[in-house]
């Protein structure tokens, strides 16, 4: 073990975590292409807020670079970079296949190649292994050995942190698979599971996020039918949760890197051999659609209060994809804003927590720095922790729609949510 070095190619809310808590124990080298991410990262700086400048410090074998020459002295490599879809809701591998080629051209016999990214079953073993062969001119399971090992970050958690979530593990070799279990077990207090294959822990993955996903679903369909029965959702579920075996699911907007995003995956593979899904795509689609009933719902509410719609000033308070975190991957809140400005509203967005730059530039929208005026309609669209004081009577007027998507709002002149 101590002859261990390790490489961790992809360095976001997944990547960074798994190179702290490797660089306390081995020579560790943080790769990723984003220059100024390594140059933030070596002044300690952190802006997904994952790590705390301490954690930098305590990691005391680990060290940054975008330099690929600088991966070559590695035995193992760990690949954590993003898995998105494209606008067509198909898998985008672009960066998996680039950072395969990255630890292909710097692989020696003996090494071990693990993916934590999130895939369908077979992407490994399928698309991965065929790049690493022809980047190093070695031979798979014979000269190098790969394995898979889903991660399991969530961001914005202070207490589900990675060395407290149990971590399945995966090997093409029984061989190998011991020892990559071995790996991380020597980092993970939670413990480990070794999964039979790689296909088993790469399907484990997008089966985690795809029931959370339907079940969310379900939610927010019973949401739309208790709004059109003038029943409180919440104060329904609350009841229902009164029962042992309920379990506490609540409606609201999808987005972010896993829930929105997985399901597409195992859709698209299950498509591809001849199995049409049914129940997955059904939810997939509810909950993609959620920001656009909010906003319908909202315009409704601006016309019953007799608002012009057209020129109509609506707060959104929040554009990350979920509270106390500044990660904006796949907010579901921009189709919102869309929605909104195409029935000639006129939209602001207020959220501490996302950075300004990385928001203008992923989505076009600008972010305001200051509430200091009151709106025809406010939505509370995330539930930061920063919003717990907003005085809504500042920022209210007689007759001011008050949407809450998050269900955290006390205030009396809420008149409308999820």
């Amino acid at each position: 073990m101590n002859n261990n070095k390790v490489g961790i190619i992809g360095l976001g809310y997944v990547g960074l975590p798994l190179a702290v808590e490797f660089g306390k124990k081995y020579s560790t080298i943080g790769f990723d292409v984003n220059a100024n991410r390594i140059d933030q990262l070596i002044d300690e700086i952190d802006i997904t807020k994952e790590v705390s400048p301490s954690e930098l410090k305590e990691a005391k074998q680990l060290k940054f670079s975008y330099l690929e020459d600088d991966l070559k002295d590695c035995n193992w490599y760990i690949i954590t970079v993003p898995t998105p879809i494209d606008p067509h809701k198909r898998p985008d591998l672009t960066a998996i296949i680039k950072a395969s080629e990255t630890a292909g051209k710097a692989l020696n016999p003996g090494d071990i190649i693990v993916y934590e990214s999130t895939v369908y079953p077979g992407v490994t073993e399928e698309v991965c292994v065929p790049i690493l062969e022809k980047a190093s001119g070695l031979k798979y399971n014979q000269d190098f050995f790969c394995g898979y090992s889903p991660e399991r970050i969530n961001p914005g958690d202070k207490e589900h942190r990675l060395t407290q979530i149990l971590k399945v593990t995966s090997g093409s070799t029984d061989k190998a698979a011991k020892k990559i279990d071995n790996l991380y077990k020597s980092i993970i207090t939670a413990g480990t599971h070794l999964a039979p294959s790689i296909k088993i822990a790469e399907a484990a993955k997008v089966i985690e996020n795809t029931q959370r996903d339907l079940n969310i679903a379900l939610m927010n369909e019973l949401s739309m039918l208790f709004n059109k029965m003038n029943i409180n959702t919440h104060d329904v579920l609350k009841a229902a949760g009164t029962k042992w075996n309920f379990l506490p699911f609540r409606p609201g907007l999808v987005g972010g890197h896993c829930i929105g995003v997985d399901p597409y995956y195992l859709t698209y593979k299950a498509e591809s051999v001849g199995y049409i899904p049914q129940i997955i795509l059904a939810g997939r689609r509810l909950n993609d659609n959620m920001s656009l009933f909010v906003a319908s719902e909202v315009i409704k509410l601006l016309i019953k209060n007799s608002h012009k719609v057209k020129g109509a000033s609506i707060l959104i308070l929040g554009i990350t994809f979920k509270e106390n975190c500044p990660d904006i991957r796949n907010t579901k809140i921009v189709d919102m804003i869309k929605e909104l400005e195409n029935f000639g509203c006129q939209v602001d967005v207020y959220d501490p927590w996302a950075d300004p730059k990385e928001v203008f530039e992923e989505y076009g929208v600008n972010l305001i720095s200051q509430i200091d005026r009151k709106f025809d309609g406010i939505i509370k669209a995330v539930a930061h922790s920063d919003f717990a004081t907003l005085n809504f009577d500042e920022i209210i007027n007689g007759n001011t729609v008050l949407y809450d998507i998050t269900n955290t709002i006390t205030n009396s002149k809420v008149n409308g949510q999820l």
